[in-house]
């Protein structure tokens, strides 16, 4: 009877104690793989940063430098007085070579008179017709390939009979 009674024991014994060291083996995958996304997780935020400093330089590089002086200086007046003492210190051979702003201007302003004359349209209006071809294109789920020139069409090249290469 005691034989009996210590084997019913035993048995239930057995299996608690197998059921404990399935659960450490699970404990320890969950651990593991805990620890893993932990790293992805980490590794993820760096790549983050990395490219959130990338997309900030990239930016502040394609500001034009005229803003930034503007934002470092906000008064237009001494931005410009600031720019005559740095050209004035440049050598003459330098400041020779560079053009006076209202020459530009009067160059610019003639160009787009003659432009104008020709009856060519603004830049502004092209760009916005490109915009709306590929807004309707967008829409009709179309591909846009740009517009082939008139003027100068490419001869296809002529396909001749190709030799086997031995």
């Amino acid at each position: 009877m005691k034989k009996l009674f210590v084997l019913c024991m035993l048995i239930p014994l057995a299996m608690v104690c197998s059921c404990q060291k399935q659960d450490s083996t699970a404990e320890q995958r969950l651990t593991q793989r805990k620890a893993e996304l932990d790293a992805r997780e980490k590794a993820l935020d760096e790549r983050e940063k990395a490219l959130a400093e990338k997309q900030k330089a990239m930016v502040s590089a394609a500001q034009p430098p005229a803003t930034r002086v503007q934002d470092s200086t906000p008064d237009p007046a001494q931005a410009k007085a600031e720019r005559d003492r740095k050209i004035q210190q440049l050598p003459p051979e330098i400041r020779a070579l560079i053009p006076d702003p209202s020459q530009l201007k009067a160059k610019k302003d003639k160009e787009e008179q003659e432009r104008l004359s020709r009856g060519e349209p603004e830049v502004e209006d092209l760009l916005s017709q490109g915009r709306r071809r590929l807004e309707k294109a967008r829409i009709s789920g179309a591909t846009v390939f740009p517009a082939p020139e008139a003027s100068s069409p490419t001869p296809s090249p002529a396909v001749g009979p190709t030799s086997p290469s031995p």
